[in-house]
């Protein structure tokens, strides 16, 4: 065989699915009195794209601190952005009367359904959509299906990349105008970088919106200072 032949069969083609992680486990979170069960993974998959397959810091700082306040969901709608495996919807189930948990991600939706099945007995209505974040279209499908809009619109540790933030509220001023200022936007905020921090705030005053830290909201998870940001209509 030619040289040229053993270097043709050294070549292997992988799937994309060799870059996903499947391996969920079956893990307990405590939040005040409440305990949830759901899969998720404690390592990330390879594909940067599949970040929601874990459960990151800013949602155990939402999730103490809705428990803490949890007279704010009662009996309301909440949507989710950026929801993940759902960690944080599934608590407001607890709770609200409706939640819509919406991800980007084909691969992190499967899995984000199937911590609903496993809540199948809340008392809320638990559904899980597809929105990638300043797509008008798919944010306007989601509107006809709930077409009073929502009374929060939630976000856990969602801002990593600095070119999705414009979209992130591109499509969370879109879903404020429903409502007008009877909705607002909670936001648990994880500091990473200081440029980031900036970015956040900024993009939140361009759109015409209010954004302002809820105090005594800050703490430390791991080695990472977090805390909630509002953020409403002007």
């Amino acid at each position: 065989m030619s040289r040229e032949g053993e270097e043709d069969d050294d070549i292997v083609c992988l799937d994309a699915s060799f870059f996903v992680n499947d391996n969920y486990q079956l893990t307990t979170f405590k939040f005040g009195s409440h305990v949830l069960e759901l899969l998720c993974l404690h390592s990330a998959s390879t594909d940067f794209d599949l970040t929601g397959q874990l459960v990151w810091p800013g949602a155990m700082i939402l999730n103490d601190y809705l428990s803490k306040n949890s007279e704010m969901l009662q009996g309301f709608s909440a949507i989710e952005l950026g929801s993940g495996v759902g960690v944080t919807g599934i608590l407001c189930s607890k709770f609200c009367r409706e939640v819509l948990m919406t991800d980007h991600n084909n691969e992190v939706l499967k899995i984000l359904k199937k911590n609903i099945e496993l809540h199948a007995d809340c008392h809320a209505e638990l559904a899980a959509e597809k929105l990638e974040w300043g797509n008008s279209d798919q944010v306007n499908e989601i509107l006809q299906r709930y077409s009073g809009g929502f009374d929060l619109i939630l976000g856990a540790d969602i801002c990593f990349q600095q070119s999705s933030v414009p979209l992130l509220f591109d499509t969370v001023e879109q879903l404020l105008r429903i409502r007008g200022t009877q909705c607002k936007f909670i936001l648990a905020y994880v500091s990473r970088a200081k440029r980031m921090d900036s970015i956040v705030v900024n993009e939140a005053v361009q759109h015409g919106l209010l954004i302002n830290e809820v105090t005594g909201t800050r703490s430390i998870v791991g080695n990472l200072e977090g805390f909630i940001f509002e953020v409403t209509l002007k």
